[in-house]
């Protein structure tokens, strides 16, 4: 038992130790810092949004019909840009239009940008720097363009922000990069980071199982061989 638990032991290690080492940093990591902190919500300012207007807008088949979309969902909001009415298409893509006009909401400039997300900000950053992206990067976990307006705060904080309602799509920063980069470690999933079902994951978990029953064989009789040289030299003593 000793000796086949031991090269159990000892390969199975091998194999997957760095990525027990890596599951029990990037526990520490994912139970030390807030998720809230993570998310950056801490740097978000309450905002209250303004009531519906009560007339002038129109109804959801007249902004469907003004816009030319076949809606299977549709809802009405006020955002900083206005009010507006978000119609959402069998195939899943999303037109803004104007909830009083049924036109379609004109991506907000550079500048606008720059200005709501100051807004929208609360903290001792400022934004320093305003990008446009044709197509959202990965980590915002969004689809379409978006802006990002970066502050220069401790945590470098990432507004992303929706061209048509200047709401905030993500917030991201490099505490939230930091993060990620263990999650992903403890899932074993760089692309996504997302799939924590995939393969790799499950066979590395299968391996780390015996590894851990074998470490507790071992521990279990190194310790019963301990209890016995301490009593054999407790009875050693007693005689003499």
């Amino acid at each position: 038992m000793l000796r086949w638990s031991t090269q159990i032991h000892k390969w199975l290690a091998l194999v997957v130790g760095l990525q027990v080492l890596g599951w029990v940093l990037g526990g520490l990591v994912m139970t030390a810092i807030p998720i809230e902190t993570v998310r950056s919500e801490h740097h978000v300012a309450s905002f209250q949004p303004a009531a519906l207007p009560t007339d002038g807008l129109l109804s959801a088949a007249q902004a469907a019909q003004a816009a030319g979309v076949e809606p299977v969902e549709a809802t009405l909001r006020t955002t900083l840009r206005g009010t507006i009415w978000s119609l959402k298409a069998a195939d899943g893509k999303v037109r803004v239009v104007d909830a009083a006009t049924g036109r379609p909401i004109t991506p907000m400039g550079e500048a606008e940008a720059r200005q709501l997300a100051g807004a929208l900000y609360e903290g001792d950053g400022r934004p320093v720097a305003v990008r446009w992206f044709d197509e959202a990067p990965q980590e915002t976990g969004r689809e379409g363009p978006l802006w990002r307006v970066d502050f220069d705060d401790a945590e470098r904080t990432s507004f992303y922000l929706s061209p048509e309602t200047g709401e905030i799509a993500s917030r991201r920063s490099n505490l939230w990069r930091f993060y990620d980069f263990f999650w992903r470690v403890h899932i074993l999933d760089f692309k996504s980071g997302d799939d924590f079902n995939h393969p790799v994951l499950v066979a590395a978990a299968a391996l780390t199982l015996p590894m851990v029953v074998t470490g507790l064989i071992l521990l279990v009789i190194r310790l019963r061989r301990d209890w016995r040289g301490f009593r054999a030299q407790r009875a050693v003593r007693s005689r003499s």
